[in-house]
């Protein structure tokens, strides 16, 4: 009886020795999980960042940081003077950059690479230039990929923009900051042919490779062809075989929404890549497949490009977009959501005229 006595005691004494042991790797195996579970499926290539918060722009300012050569830029459409905050209130030290010096009508497509040169070196940059934007609108992604395009090897964007610089309670400046031209670029131009796709291999592409996928970063109405989204482009539709990236704005019933609102969280910073991606699968986009992002002239396409170059994933962009598409009388044409029974087929050339947005 007393070694009966003596066996359980030791079992106990066992057990409450061994209790603690067991809730720290009952704790291990829980912050373990937590931390698989936190984990990016893309993470972020810290070489390509594109999107940066406002204290990393702040220590580069305050020359807490290794980068020493850098431009920092205000980007919107027309000279400092048309843009809504430039001469009232910007970035300590920013120039002003018009999108106009990378991009020309009617099409609206990139500049060559050379006048896309000659623009950067006017504002100051060349490619080993840290190129620091920030502005009110996709404007802003569309400069950021024409320097990525030229062959500036270091581009950043305030994520959240002039906001989030001021909620921080960060200093800003009034009046105009002039640049100062530089005269040599440093390589041959563009340095990233690659991350352009022509109408050409587009219609190609669409034709011949199954896992090409010419993703549409339009708004509804656009999307469904009530409207073109733009005053100067007449006709309304999508390329055939074009795939909607913006599901988001399903019965929205809106048209060319250029901040791209459903990328964005309610600061105005952009959405956890994983969360778009989810949405871009719904619809039968991957990052798997060759991705070519298009919208109406390259402003809201840009915004994907840079997500999926800052994660070091293949994409690339069909600069004219819907209006080099429909300039263009033989191309076929979806109107309606092709996964309908409604979508109808046609040509450019049988479309009506008269759909511009105004």
């Amino acid at each position: 009886m007393k070694k009966l006595f003596s066996w359980l005691m030791l079992t106990v004494l066992f057990v409450g020795l061994m209790h603690p042991f067991a809730n720290i790797n009952a704790e291990e195996v829980e912050e373990n999980t937590t931390e698989a579970s936190s984990e990016k499926q893309y993470p972020i290539d810290p070489a390509k960042q594109v999107f940066v918060d406002a204290e990393w722009i702040k220590n580069v300012l305050d020359g807490n940081s290794d980068i020493e050569k850098y431009v920092l830029a205000e980007v919107t459409w027309g000279e400092a003077d048309a843009s809504p905050d430039y001469l009232k209130k910007h970035l300590p030290g920013a120039i002003h950059i018009n999108t106009d010096s990378v991009e020309e009508g009617p099409v609206w497509n990139l500049r060559s690479a050379e006048e896309i040169k000659e623009s950067l070196l006017k504002y100051g940059i060349d490619k080993d230039t840290t190129l620091i934007l920030y502005g009110p609108d996709t404007g802003v992604d569309r400069v950021a990929y024409a320097a990525l395009y030229t062959g500036v090897e270091s581009v950043k964007i305030l994520d959240g923009g002039l906001a989030i610089w001021e909620a921080a309670g960060y200093e800003i400046e009034e009046g105009e900051v002039e640049p100062e031209a530089l005269t040599d670029f440093g390589v041959e131009v563009p340095v990233h042919p690659e991350y352009l796709i022509s109408l050409d291999d587009t219609v190609d592409a669409l034709a011949n490779n199954e896992n090409f996928r010419l993703v549409s970063l339009r708004s509804e109405n656009e999307w469904l062809g009530l409207e073109s989204g733009y005053s100067y482009i007449p006709k309304a539709g999508e390329p055939k075989g074009a795939v909607w990236g913006r599901p988001l704005l399903r019965d929205s019933g809106e048209a060319n929404v250029s901040d791209m609102e459903d990328f964005k969280n309610e600061d105005g910073t952009n959405k956890d890549f994983d969360e778009i991606l989810a949405f871009w699968q719904e619809e039968g986009i991957d990052v798997d497949n060759d991705l070519a992002f298009y919208c109406g002239t390259g402003w809201r396409s840009s915004l994907p490009f840079l997500l999926m170059y800052e994660r070091d994933l293949d994409a690339t962009m069909f600069d004219g977009g819907w209006n080099e598409w429909q300039m263009n009388d033989e191309l076929e044409v979806q109107i309606g959501d092709p996964q309908s029974d409604s979508v109808q087929f046609k040509t450019v050339g049988d479309l009506e005229k008269g759909k511009e947005t105004n």
